[in-house]
C-alpha cells in the first residue's frame, strides 16, 4: 500500500453544514435527555416542517401493536409496553428521513456529479428522499433515470459475465430488516460467494468472536428483564445519552432502587452524570434529575483490559479471606481454565495495572468492592472496548470477571453488548456472515435447494482491499454510507473508483454515490416509516435488537415517491436478473412477507413458529444457551482465557486518539455542528485533549493544530487546521469525531484478532499548525 503522506483534509469537503456562528465551547453541567432534549427535538421537527407527521410518527415508534421500529439505535424496547418509548435522536432519525423534499431527475440534470462532490455530505443528505432509480452516465458526468427492469438487467448483466462470483462483494448496513437480509444472503450465495462484509465487521465483531469464544454464543445472554432486576451495571465505552439515550431510564430506574452504577470511559460523557427522563413528566415540570452513576472511572485508551484484570485481581485476593467473594461451586461445574487464569492475575503486578490502565489501586478496588457486594451483575460495553487491537481479548476478561461470580445463567446478571444500529445484530442472525458455519450452510442448502460456497468470504477491510487490488469489481451497498464509514478514506475511495459496477440501495443522497465505479446504479428504497404494498396487502418486517428480542416493523406513512421499492424487492429483482435459471421463488417471496418468514423459520435457529411468535406483544426472544448454562464451546463449559496485557501505554511524543460521533450525529448522517453533551456549538473539526497535554506542546483552546498519524506500515497521514479543546480526558488520550478523521486510520491498522479497524486507537502526535 501507497504512503498517503500528502494527503491534507482540506481538499476534502466538508461534512457537517456552513457553521451558524464562530466556534464555542462551554462544558456541558445540565442533565441528559430532560429540556435540552425536548428544545433540539422541537427545532427539528420544525425544521424539517414535519409538525404533523412527526408527533404522529412519535406516537408510532416502538410500540408493539402495529408501530414502527426506531431506525436509529438497537435498545430493546420497554418491556410494560410503555408508551413514548423514544429518545432525542430517534426522533432526529425519523424525521430525516420523513423530510418532504425530493431529489428527482431534474435535480439530478441540474448538478454533476463532480460538482456534487464538492457539496457538503450535511448538504447532500438535506436535498431530501430519492424517488427514482438513476445509471451514472459517464459522458454527461450526470445521473440520468432508468427504468427497474433496466436496472435491475444492468445488475444482473454485470455479475452474470464474471469470471467469478467471488468477484463481487455484497454489504449490508443495520437498517436492513431481517426478511430482506435473509434473500440478501440467499442471493449472494447462490451466485456462489460468501463475500458478505457488514457494518458489524467494523463495530462489534470482536464482541461476537470474544463471547462465542468464551461463552459459544456471539450475542449478549441479558434481556432488558435483567436490567431491570440487576444490583450492578457496568457500563464500559460507550457515550449512552447519544447512542443508545433510551438507556437513560434503565440507569436512572437502577439508581432509584439503590444498584451500582460503574461508568468506565475516557470521557464522562453526559450519561454518567444525571438525567431527565423525558417521558416522566412529574420530574419534567419539577426539573428533578437523577443521577446515573455512582462511579465513574476513567481509564487511558485501550486500558479497559487491565482494569478489568485488575478487578478481577482484587476479587481473588478477596476469595482468600472471603469465601463469598468467588462462586466456586459455578466455577468449578460451568468454567474451564479457571487455574491458569488465576495464576495469570497473580502473576500481573499491581504497577503493571496501574500503568496500563491508568487508574489508581485505590478507584480499582473501590470497584472491585461494588463488583463483590452485587448479588447480581451485568457488563455493557460498546465500541470504546470493541475498537482495539486487542478487543477480543479485552471482551473476553469482561466475560472471566463475570465467571468468577457466576454472574450467568441467572436473573439480573450477565454480558450486554451494546449494538449501534437498529438490526445489525437481526442481520448477522439471519445470514450476513462473510464466515458462515458448517450447520448453517448445511441447512441453507437443504431448505433452499442451493449449493452455498463454503470457503470463508471477504469482510470490509477484506473487500476495501481486494477492489483496490481489482479483485472485486462489482460492490453493492445495501444501506449506508460506505465511502464515509470505511477506514483511509483515500484508499477506500480509490477502491470504489475501480470498480466496474458499483450499487447503492439508500433513502438519501450521501457521498457513496458520487464516490463510484465505472458504472454505477442508485436504487432508491422504502424507509422503515413507510407502508410497503405487495401484492397480498402492506408488509410488516421484523428486526432482532441488542437483546436478541425479534418484532416486527409496520410503516405507517405513503411512500415518498410511487417509484419507490421495498428492500426486499429489490433484492429479488438483482437475483432473478442475476439467476435466471434459479429454482428460489423470488417473485413469490415479495407477494407475501410471511412466506420468506415460514422459509426463515426451517433454516435459523431460534426462528421456530415464526409467523405467529412475531406477532405476539413484544415479538419473542431468541433462545441463548449460554444463559440455560448450555455452552456450544469445545469444553462444553464456559472458557476462562489467559491472555497476556498488552502495552498501550503511548510511546513518548505521541498520544492515542478515538473517533467517535458527536450528539448531533447518527452513523454519518451528521444534523448540525454542534454537540450539545460535550459544550460544542460550530465546530466539528477539532480534537479534544487532556490540558497538561496541550501546554506541554504549547497549544491552548482553539488554536490550529497539525495531526500526524503513523500506520503499521510506517506510513504517515495528516489533518492540518484542527482545533484544540481542552477537555477532562487522561494524559496521553485524544479524541475526535469520525467520518472526518477517518483519514487517519491506514486500511492496514486492523485488529489481527477481530479484524476490525482501530479507529478507537490511532496512534498520533499533535503540534501546533505551522
Amino acid at each position: 500500500m501507497n504512503a498517503s503522506d500528502d494527503h491534507q483534509d482540506g481538499l476534502e469537503p466538508r461534512v457537517g453544514p456552513e457553521p451558524e456562528g464562530e466556534p464555542f465551547f462551554h462544558p456541558y453541567h445540565h442533565p441528559a435527555a430532560g429540556w435540552g432534549a425536548a428544545k433540539s427535538v422541537t427545532r427539528v421537527l420544525m425544521r424539517e416542517r414535519a409538525l404533523v407527521d412527526g408527533p404522529r410518527a412519535i406516537m408510532r415508534m416502538n410500540h408493539e401493536n402495529d408501530g414502527f421500529d426506531c431506525p436509529g439505535c438497537a435498545w430493546p424496547d420497554d418491556t410494560k409496553g410503555l408508551h413514548l418509548d423514544i429518545c432525542e435522536n430517534g426522533i432526529k432519525h425519523v424525521t430525516w428521513e420523513m423530510t418532504p423534499k425530493r431529489v428527482g431527475r431534474d435535480f439530478f440534470a441540474a448538478h454533476s456529479v463532480t460538482e456534487l462532490y464538492g457539496w457538503s455530505d450535511y448538504a447532500l443528505e438535506d436535498q431530501g428522499r430519492l424517488t427514482e432509480p438513476m445509471v451514472y452516465d459517464p459522458e454527461s458526468d450526470h445521473y440520468v433515470p432508468i427504468s427497474w427492469h433496466d436496472a435491475f438487467e444492468l445488475v444482473g448483466r454485470t455479475l452474470r459475465e464474471l469470471d467469478s462470483p467471488h468477484q463481487a462483494s455484497f454489504y449490508t448496513s443495520g437498517r436492513l430488516g431481517n426478511e430482506a437480509t435473509f434473500l440478501y444472503q440467499l442471493m449472494a450465495r447462490e451466485l456462489g460467494t460468501n463475500n458478505l462484509p457488514d457494518c458489524s465487521n467494523m463495530c462489534h465483531e470482536a464482541s461476537g468472536r470474544a463471547l462465542d469464544a468464551s461463552l459459544g454464543t456471539g450475542k449478549g445472554t441479558v434481556d432488558l428483564k435483567d436490567w431491570e432486576t440487576t444490583d450492578a451495571l457496568f457500563i464500559m465505552g460507550v457515550n449512552a445519552a447519544s447512542n443508545a439515550p433510551r438507556m437513560l431510564t434503565a440507569l436512572a430506574e437502577a439508581y432509584h432502587r439503590g444498584a451500582q452504577i460503574v461508568h468506565i470511559n475516557p470521557l464522562v460523557e453526559a450519561a454518567a452524570t444525571r438525567t431527565i427522563v423525558p417521558h416522566d413528566f412529574t420530574d419534567m415540570a419539577l426539573f428533578k434529575t437523577t443521577r446515573t452513576s455512582t462511579l465513574n472511572l476513567q481509564p487511558r485508551i485501550g486500558g479497559d483490559m487491565a482494569l478489568m484484570r485488575g478487578v478481577a485481581k482484587a476479587v481473588l485476593e478477596q476469595a482468600k479471606t472471603d469465601p463469598k467473594a468467588l462462586d466456586k461451586e459455578f466455577v468449578d461445574r460451568h468454567t474451564s481454565g479457571f487455574d491458569e487464569y488465576r495464576a495469570l492475575c497473580e502473576d500481573t503486578s499491581w504497577d503493571e495495572i496501574e500503568r496500563q490502565s491508568g487508574v489508581d489501586r485505590d478507584e480499582i478496588l473501590k470497584t472491585a468492592r461494588a463488583y463483590r457486594d452485587a448479588d447480581r451483575t451485568i457488563v455493557s460495553w460498546c465500541l470504546g472496548v470493541s475498537q482495539h487491537e486487542h478487543g477480543v481479548d479485552t471482551v473476553r476478561e469482561i466475560i472471566n470477571l463475570l465467571l468468577l461470580r457466576g454472574n450467568l445463567g441467572r436473573e439480573g446478571a450477565g454480558p450486554s453488548p451494546v449494538r449501534g444500529h437498529s438490526n445489525v445484530q437481526g442481520n448477522r442472525t439471519c445470514g450476513i456472515d462473510h464466515r458462515p458455519t458448517e450447520d448453517f450452510l448445511e441447512r441453507l442448502a437443504g431448505i433452499c435447494k442451493i449449493d452455498p460456497p463454503h470457503a470463508h468470504g471477504l469482510d470490509t477491510v477484506g473487500t476495501i482491499e481486494a477492489m483496490h487490488r481489482g479483485d472485486v469489481k462489482v460492490f453493492v451497498g445495501m444501506g449506508g454510507n460506505f465511502a464515509l464509514a470505511a477506514p483511509d478514506t483515500p484508499y477506500t475511495y480509490e477502491a470504489l473508483r475501480k470498480c466496474d459496477l458499483t450499487v447503492q440501495v439508500s433513502t438519501k443522497l450521501n457521498r457513496s454515490h458520487l464516490v463510484h465505479g465505472r458504472r454505477a446504479l442508485i436504487l432508491p428504497c422504502l424507509g422503515r416509516t413507510e407502508k410497503d404494498h405487495q401484492r397480498h396487502g402492506i408488509q410488516s418486517t421484523s428486526v432482532e435488537d441488542s437483546m436478541s428480542m425479534v418484532h416486527l416493523s409496520l410503516g405507517m406513512k405513503r411512500p415518498a415517491s410511487r417509484h419507490l421499492l421495498s428492500e426486499p424487492a429489490i433484492i429479488s429483482g438483482m437475483a432473478r436478473a442475476a439467476l435466471p435459471n434459479s429454482r428460489t421463488p423470488w417473485e413469490w417471496y415479495i407477494e407475501d412477507y410471511d412466506r420468506i418468514r415460514d422459509t426463515m423459520a426451517q433454516v435459523l435457529d431460534g426462528f421456530e413458529d415464526f409467523n405467529r411468535r412475531v406477532r405476539l406483544p413484544l415479538g419473542f426472544r431468541i433462545k441463548q444457551p449460554a444463559r440455560e448454562l448450555v455452552f456450544l464451546t469445545p469444553s462444553g463449559r464456559a472458557e476462562f482465557s489467559s491472555a497476556p496485557l498488552p502495552d498501550v501505554v503511548p510511546a513518548p511524543g505521541t498520544l492515542a486518539l478515538g473517533t467517535m460521533r458527536s450528539h448531533d450525529q447518527w452513523n454519518t448522517t451528521i444534523y448540525s455542528d454542534n454537540d450539545r453533551y460535550r459544550g460544542i456549538k460550530n465546530l466539528r473539526t477539532l480534537v479534544f485533549m487532556n490540558k497538561d497535554d496541550m501546554r506541554e506542546r504549547g497549544i491552548a483552546e482553539f488554536d490550529p493544530v497539525d495531526i500526524t498519524s503513523t500506520a503499521k506500515d510506517g506510513s504517515h497521514r495528516h489533518l492540518n487546521g484542527f482545533l484544540a479543546i481542552p477537555y477532562d480526558i487522561p494524559r496521553g488520550c485524544a479524541a475526535g469525531y469520525m467520518p472526518e478523521m477517518n483519514v487517519l486510520l491506514a486500511i492496514c491498522d486492523y485488529s489481527a484478532q477481530s479484524d476490525q479497524p482501530l479507529m478507537k486507537h490511532v496512534k498520533v502526535t499533535i503540534a501546533p499548525a505551522t
